[in-house]
């Protein structure tokens, strides 16, 4: 893994962005903004996740006023996402959001973002720079490619604040191509020293989201670049914010919640390992503590190939074997495999 990137620290809220602080994990809510309790209980269920940082959609005044309301019941730092209509940051602003997304391409005008700005300033409140490969601002030359499209598009915002005297910066270049992604942010990782924010548009359905986003976002991550994440899933949010703990735990970027280590079955294997792993993940998603659990489907090679995990079985015929940092521990019946290493776990986590 590469040296992770410096960038210049901002604060969103309560939660530091960039020089070194922990990458930070971000959803959107998919919620109607104008429905306030709704969209508050939709928050608190990703802060219990883990979110971070949430964002919410601004689509009309009356979203931007709601913003107040919101921010009296959760706890994590709120951001508005605005496109087209400079005057609902202005409003956002006004009902306290911690942080602002702004479109250049459809909101680029420099008047109106120097209004945003001047709000944005006496408030000491973070403007990201969000540029989206599918509506880049119409001017930009066509002969470029459109990773330097992207680019242009946002170094032209970044000087614009600049001149401005407003450095509360923070950048992100996503499109839903993974290649044209990651060649962005390589591009400009080198050319301002602001914080960036990770993500592949629109990824789509989990099971094919999930991988486009890791494999975007996890090349980013182990190259050094990126200071907050934020995957998009069609899904519920809460799914955005566990498969982003997940791509940082497997770079071992963050610890949040158990890893569980599952092997993948074969023509050894005499028990359902898949049906018993799916167990397991059920109940560790209640739990918060980082541990590393092993489901293996042989006795032979189990506790060797997950000799790392803190606690661990490996099933065989009639009965499985108990291990910890691959030491055996106990054999227990096969129909009580999943009791005793639950029974395990929890006397780990109750006594750490």
């Amino acid at each position: 893994m590469n040296i992770r990137r410096a960038s210049k620290a901002i604060q969103i809220g309560n939660v530091t962005i960039g020089s070194g602080a922990p990458i930070v994990v971000q959803s959107m809510t998919k919620t109607d903004t104008r429905d306030v309790q709704t969209t508050v209980q939709q928050i608190r269920e990703l802060e219990q996740c883990g979110c971070e940082i949430i964002r919410v959609a601004v689509p009309d005044a009356e979203a931007a006023r709601a913003i107040a309301a919101i921010k009296e019941e959760i706890t994590i730092p709120l951001i508005a996402d605005i496109h087209f209509d400079y005057r609902l940051a202005l409003l956002a602003l006004e009902s306290g959001a911690d942080g602002l997304r702004l479109n250049p391409g459809n909101i680029g005008e420099p008047d109106k973002v120097a209004a945003v700005v001047k709000a944005a300033k006496a408030r000491n409140v973070p403007i990201r720079i969000g540029v989206n490969a599918g509506s880049l601002p119409a001017d930009l030359y066509p002969e470029l490619t459109i990773p330097q499209q992207m680019v242009t598009a946002a170094m032209r915002q970044v000087r614009l604040l600049e001149s401005l005297d407003f450095d509360l910066i923070k950048v992100s270049l996503k499109a839903f191509d993974v290649p044209t992604t990651i060649e962005a942010y390589r591009e400009i990782a080198g050319m301002v020293p602001y914080p960036l924010h990770l993500g592949i548009t629109e990824a789509g359905l989990p099971r094919t989201g999930i991988i486009r986003s890791a494999a975007g976002i996890g090349t980013l991550l182990y190259l050094g670049i990126g200071d907050t994440i934020r995957v998009s899933l069609s899904a519920h949010p809460r799914e955005e914010v566990i498969t982003a703990y997940e791509i940082l735990k497997s770079l071992d970027l963050r610890q949040h919640g158990p890893v569980l280590v599952s092997c993948p079955a074969c023509g050894r294997t005499e028990v359902d390992i898949a049906r018993l792993a799916e167990d397991v993940a059920q109940e560790l998603g209640k739990i918060t503590k980082p541990i590393k659990v092993a489901v293996m489907g042989c006795v032979v090679n189990g506790p060797g190939e997950a000799r790392d995990a803190d606690i661990g079985i490996a099933c065989g015929k009639g009965k499985a074997v108990l291990f910890k940092k691959g030491e055996k521990i106990g054999v227990v019946a096969e129909a009580d495999c999943f009791t005793a290493l639950m029974r395990e776990i929890d006397s780990m986590v109750r006594g750490a």
